[in-house]
């Protein structure tokens, strides 16, 4: 028997100190270099995109890969990339964390849309008011003095 799983993840983290400073143009080389990251480990990538203080990724993972190992590579090499190439000026690594929700597969074109749509969405809501409402959706509790 194979394994088989269907569990698409909504992960999301931010530069250190949530620091916009993820140009729009260079943020485009970044969302590719990742996806060549989740496509080397097997992973099925539905989107990623983000705004110049955090990024959103959809993305299935490959059973052999764990959550938290997988953001861990993605973030070392990430920063290695950033930092080689000055892809951000000002870039000092990533806020420690992240936040991950699963979704059914059901749902994944409207996931897809809202990560697509992340521009529009801020400027009508804010990282914050956004990411707790996230917390909340997803039954989460969290002291509030961690969120900065």
């Amino acid at each position: 028997m194979s394994t088989h799983t269907s569990i698409v993840y909504h992960i999301i983290w931010t530069p250190y100190k949530r620091k916009p400073i993820m140009l729009k143009e260079p943020r485009r080389e970044l969302f590719n270099y990742m996806m060549g990251i989740l496509k080397n480990k097997n992973c099925h990538v539905y989107r990623i995109d983000g705004v110049e203080d955090h990024l959103h990724i959809a993305t299935s993972l490959h059973p052999s890969q764990s959550l938290a190992g997988l953001i861990k590579d993605m973030k070392l090499a990430c920063t290695s990339m950033i930092k080689s190439t000055n892809l951000f000026k000002g870039f000092e690594g990533w806020q420690d964390g992240y936040a991950a929700f699963t979704h059914n597969y059901s749902s994944l074109d409207n996931l897809v849309n809202y990560i697509k749509n992340q521009e529009e969405h801020h400027k009508k809501v804010s990282f914050i008011d956004e990411y707790i409402q996230l917390l909340k959706d997803h039954g989460i509790d969290f002291d509030p003095k961690y969120l900065l």
